[in-house]
């Protein structure tokens, strides 16, 4: 039974990775280079990581209004030990 339950979990965990679930946010550029684009969200500004793979239509410069799409991948987690 705990097998199940894990396999089921982890299928759930995983499905909207599997399946390409994407975000987007949109806003104006405050920085840009070859690792990572900063868009300016209403008061906040969203850090997004980019490589040589990342697609980009257009010119990408500073001031630029954008719509940045993302995913989000889970890249390590630790377990902290509960209260007793």
């Amino acid at each position: 039974m705990k097998k199940l339950a894990f396999v089921l979990l982890a299928g759930v965990v995983s499905g909207p990775v599997l399946a390409g679930k994407t975000y987007q946010v949109t806003g104006p550029v405050l920085d840009v280079s070859d690792s990572v684009i900063v868009v300016q969200k209403g008061k906040e500004k969203w850090e997004i990581a980019r490589d040589a793979s990342t697609k980009v239509t257009g010119d990408l410069q500073k001031g630029a209004k954008v719509t940045v799409e993302y995913t989000m991948s889970a890249t390590a987690v630790e377990v902290k030990a509960g209260k007793k």
